[in-house]
């Protein structure tokens, strides 16, 4: 007798699902211009992006859970990073239409590479190491950068960077449950505390962040 595909679901693929579901109400968000609370589901999104595989290792894995993952993944991280920006944005830059083309571009080139990135993750995946930028630290990155609203076309420059870095070879150190605890804590101070505080929380988060990016491949290539 075939199995309903509904109880091909692991406990791991229903967070992943919640994965999705807060992407897409961080991009509805983003439409009514509560901007605030698109950048707390994506935030939220990540912390059920980090769950999810961990539950799956501590738990029976559904065979659904790689698909499931990566398709979570580019709504949360992937499109709704890049509906912020836009929203954020656009209305700023409307009175030029030369910066209006850079942010489409900029952001069809994130889409772009993020989404190659998630599709070939379980692919390229290493024990140790992962091969690329992972998503979430450039979902970050981004995101964060944006709600402080640097300047534009400083913005363009790194997101441009950043895609590229999505899909390059360069290898990242792959976080142990200490860091990623670390990082978890630091989400949810920058959801709680948002620009509150000179918004310190996301600064230190986007700091964490970049250090990773920094560091991670610097000490892989000494250990090598």
């Amino acid at each position: 007798m075939q199995k309903s595909m509904l109880r091909l679901l692991s406990i791991a693929d229903i967070i992943s699902i919640l994965n999705a579901l807060f992407g897409f109400g961080a991009i509805i968000m983003a439409f009514v211009g509560e901007m605030q609370l698109s950048f707390s589901f994506i935030l939220l999104a990540l912390l059920a992006d980090g769950l999810d595989g961990i539950v799956a290792r501590k738990t029976k894995q559904g065979q659904l859970g790689e698909y499931l993952e990566a398709m979570g993944d580019m709504t949360s991280l992937s499109i709704a990073p890049a509906v912020f920006v836009f929203m954020i944005y656009y209305e700023n830059i409307s009175y030029c239409i030369y910066y209006q083309i850079y942010l489409i571009i900029a952001l069809i080139v994130f889409l772009s590479l993020s989404i190659i990135r998630l599709a070939s993750f379980h692919i390229m995946k290493k024990d140790n190491y992962f091969v690329g930028l992972p998503a979430s630290a450039s979902t970050v990155i981004i995101l964060i950068l944006a709600y402080l609203e640097i300047e534009f076309l400083y913005l363009i420059l790194i997101t441009i960077l950043i895609s590229l870095a999505l899909v390059s070879n360069v290898r990242f150190l792959k976080p142990g449950l200490k860091i990623n605890g670390v990082a978890a804590i630091l989400i949810i101070l920058a959801i709680v505390l948002s620009k509150n505080y000179h918004g310190v929380a996301p600064l230190l988060l986007l700091i964490a962040i970049l250090a990773y990016a920094i560091a991670g491949p610097i000490y892989l290539l000494k250990r090598k």
